[in-house]
């Protein structure tokens, strides 16, 4: 009996062990951003300075919104500054995108300001990107869609709108 106490009490202490540095590591690489929004480059993109003053060019996970050029760029990149502009805000998401800018979901007091926009009609769910979302997410993004479409809120006033990622298609074969 006197064997195995010392045995089953370092097989306890190794597996304390491993789960305090298992948390310990995910807590240190948590995905998590937290700062404040200096710039709105348009609907769907911001910049943040962090709390050591280093900058972040964040993409808003789950949403296309018009680009500047197109109808309702403008009033989208304008509701998302009236949204986050010189305010803290909190980012979800540690993925960058091809051009290295951090994607992620966006909350201003608690507010998923991605949703927002979509909610007013001012981007659209971004589906070919949906499977990065959570399932909760994806379906609640995509009410929002439906939502704002048959209010015939923002963008959704006008019959036929063009999605930005065609309108982006376009101009690109224009260019050649």
């Amino acid at each position: 009996m006197q064997g195995t106490w010392p045995r089953c009490g370092v097989h306890a202490f190794a597996l304390l062990l491993a789960w305090t540095l298992a948390l310990s590591w995910s807590t240190a690489f948590a995905t998590s951003l937290v700062g404040t929004v200096v710039g709105v480059s348009d609907g769907d993109t911001v910049t943040v300075l962090d709390e050591q003053h280093v900058r972040h060019v964040i993409r808003l996970a789950g949403i296309d919104a018009p680009e500047k050029g197109m109808p309702f760029g403008q009033r989208s990149k304008q509701h998302l500054s009236d949204l986050v502009f010189g305010r803290h805000v909190e980012i979800d998401g540690d993925k960058l995108d091809r051009y290295r800018r951090r994607v992620g979901i966006v909350r201003v007091n608690g507010q998923d300001a991605n949703l927002a926009q979509v909610h007013a009609g001012l981007a659209w769910h971004y589906r070919e990107y949906e499977r990065e979302q959570t399932p909760q997410d994806r379906q609640t993004y995509r009410e929002a869609e439906v939502q704002a479409r048959q209010a015939e809120r923002g963008l959704w006033v006008d019959a036929q709108p063009q999605a930005p990622w065609d309108w982006r298609r376009q101009r690109k074969q224009e260019r050649r």
